[in-house]
């Protein structure tokens, strides 16, 4: 037996390296089940971050959008439900010219079937489509960008038997926001969401359903469910069109609600702690599906873990399914067959196949294929790196209890002097509405394997944990998910399981935001990453896009009747307080926080003479996509920290 190697944590050398890691890993989303056939769609970082729609089926495994075709839609900036499926026809929002294309076999050149862009910014983009098969048209969002001012989002129909003519006839508008048209089984009526400024969808939104006329125009639209202070998510028809399914947190809790079109009354399915919705940053959030005229499939979170179950609606009975995962989403149903995603701690994301009848499921597409290639290979035996993940309750500001994941160091190779504690990494998710996820991730193991304990922390304002709990950010950003982030880094360094001060802090956009909060405004961490983070509230207040234009009216306050609050709380203003190293990541294409934000918050630093990096990324919008730049930021970050901040040797 090999004794292993005593090296302080941090310096330890690890074989998931940032390399491995890109060279080995896609993005895995939005599942489809079109009679038999499942799809779905996959990010290839390998292939310039590009989309791509794939089939299985008997044949195999089928790529659906050819070279260089990318199923990507900018709606809304975050995009999502860029693509749907209808009779083995795909139809998809290609990102570099922002039309809709149809493609059936993958090898064909996709068909055009709206008009070109007249010059090279995306002057319409489409999203969320259904097929009207009866009226041979798509029917989905437009978000119009012709015009001057902000972009114009509405429901539209796109003649199918027309292609390449116009951007569609607008069925549904006079909303800021639209989304989720649903059409009813006999072709008669549709359904769809809808909010305005200064709300985002998890605030508060409005359900709608009218009738459709013989030319299938929009009549007389009635709201059914929410308001400004109820969130309603993902509205589906029953199989036979006499009731609606909606998930709504009116209690607190996203829970199931079922619509009776008849009796237009409304009827709470299994109510329970847990969370069956989510915030709907992307178009193409799905958790639960009909598997039949009385039997629906549904995931939730309870405890900040994902669950999946099966709701006998005669019955009104929850039956949960066992299987070995935590997290779920994009679930999809027909008959006895689910398809979903899926992942968990020590499983990588998945689009998981399950047959209900007798309850077995197949993995058929995974995000990373190295555990298995070390399964193969004695040499990687990269599953021995992997750390285990347990959920953390700290108390916090004010006698309350925040959460979070922790995953501590672990590497067979090496172990830490016994006189000293593991530095920590605490994460910051985005949003600043969203979550932690559970699922197995290499970029953490990648951290963990090298001797660097991680915190994902769910602060106040996070999902997962009810309404009340997403509200305690309100108007309160840059102040309870800091509170939060260092009182957690405390707690861990109390109960003696990591240095604190070794602790850094690293997070993307609204993480990246808290990461330079925690920075400036509270003397805890010792040096961090912003990963094209927010350092200046009223500018992002001023110039950002649609979606989030009044996002910081719930963050912050109203601006600029604010405007006070807003300075108070941006890093930027108060960048004399930095005095410990940051390094920046940005995207030169990002619209959500403009590069300039990253560049000015850069500039005091340099002009202060404080430890900086900066990496500006051509190509990249919010949220880094293509292989080289994920590898440069992970070597660039750790090498940032183990030079400016850990100050011990650098292993790879």
């Amino acid at each position: 037996m090999v004794m292993p190697t005593i090296a302080r944590y941090g310096s330890w050398k690890s074989p998931i390296t940032s390399e491995l890691i890109v060279a080995q890993s896609i993005a895995l989303s939005e599942t489809r089940l079109d009679g038999d056939t499942c799809y779905w769609l996959e990010g290839r970082p390998q292939e310039q971050g590009r989309f791509v729609v794939v089939r299985s089926d008997a044949a195999g495994t089928t790529d659906l959008t050819p070279k260089p075709f990318s199923a990507r839609s900018r709606v809304q900036e975050y995009g999502g439900a860029s693509w749907t499926v209808a009779d083995g026809v795909v139809y998809f929002s290609n990102f570099a010219d922002g039309r809709l294309y149809r493609t059936s076999d993958g090898v064909s050149a996709p068909e055009a079937l709206t008009a070109a862009p007249s010059d090279r910014e995306h002057q319409w983009r489409f999203a969320d489509g259904i097929v009207d098969r009866e009226r041979n048209r798509w029917i989905g969002v437009r978000e119009d960008h012709t015009g001057g001012g902000e972009a114009v989002n509405t429901i539209v129909a796109v003649d199918l038997a027309q292609p390449g003519r116009d951007a569609g006839q607008v069925l549904v508008g006079g909303h800021d926001f639209v989304a989720a048209p649903r059409l009813s089984p006999d072709g008669r009526a549709l359904l769809w969401l809808a909010w305005e400024h200064p709300n985002m969808p998890w605030n508060g939104t409005m359900l709608f359903v009218a009738e459709l006329d013989a030319a299938g125009h929009v009549r007389e639209p009635q709201p059914i469910a929410g308001g400004v202070a109820e969130s309603i998510f993902q509205p589906e028809w029953s199989p036979d069109g006499q009731a609606i399914m909606f998930v709504s947190d009116r209690t607190n809790w996203w829970n199931l609600y079922r619509y009776d079109r008849v009796a237009r009354t409304t009827q709470s399915l299994a109510p329970m702690n847990a969370e069956f919705g989510v915030p709907q940053w992307s178009l193409a959030a799905a958790t639960y599906a009909w598997a039949g005229p009385d039997r629906i499939v549904a995931s939730y979170v309870a405890d900040g873990l994902g669950h999946l179950a099966v709701l006998d609606l005669q019955r009104k009975a929850l039956t949960p399914i066992e299987l070995p995962f935590t997290e779920f989403g994009s679930v999809r149903a027909l008959g006895e067959r689910v398809l979903f995603r899926a992942a968990a701690p020590n499983h990588p994301l998945s689009i998981v196949a399950l047959d209900l009848a007798s309850g077995s499921h197949r993995v058929l597409q995974k995000a990373t294929r190295m555990l298995d290639q070390s399964d193969l290979n004695p040499d990687l035996r990269i599953g021995n790196y992997l750390t285990t993940v347990r959920p953390v309750e700290f108390p916090t500001t004010g006698g309350k209890t925040a959460y979070g994941l922790l995953y501590p160091p672990h590497n067979p190779d090496y172990a830490g002097p016994a006189d000293e504690k593991p530095p920590l990494l605490v994460m910051c998710h985005g949003g600043p509405t969203g979550a932690a996820s559970s699922s197995l991730n290499l970029s953490t193991q990648f951290w963990t394997s090298r001797g660097i304990a991680v915190l994902d922390v769910n602060y106040g304002g996070s999902t997962g944990f009810g309404r009340e709990y997403r509200e305690r950010l309100y108007g309160n950003w840059g102040i309870v998910d800091v509170d939060d982030c260092v009182n957690g880094a405390r707690f861990l360094a109390e109960q003696g399981l990591i240095d604190a001060q070794r602790a850094v802090i690293r997070g993307g956009s609204a993480g990246g935001y808290t990461t330079l909060a925690a920075l400036v405004f509270r003397d805890f961490f010792a040096g961090g990453a912003s990963y094209y983070g927010v350092s200046d509230a009223i500018a992002l207040a001023r110039d950002t896009h649609k979606f989030e234009s009044r996002y910081l009216d719930w963050l912050i306050g109203p601006y600029p009747e604010m405007a006070e609050r807003y300075r108070e709380r941006s890093p930027l203003y108060h960048a004399e307080r930095l005095s410990k190293p940051v390094i920046f990541f940005q995207g030169e294409e990002d619209e959500v926080v403009p590069p300039n934000q990253s560049e000015a918050m850069v500039e005091v630093l340099r002009r202060k003479g404080r430890a900086v990096g900066y990496f500006l990324f051509s190509g990249e919008q919010h949220g880094f996509r293509k292989a080289e730049t994920i590898k440069r930021c992970l070597d660039a970050e750790l090498a940032f920290y183990a030079i400016e901040v850990f100050k011990i040797g650098l292993r790879f």
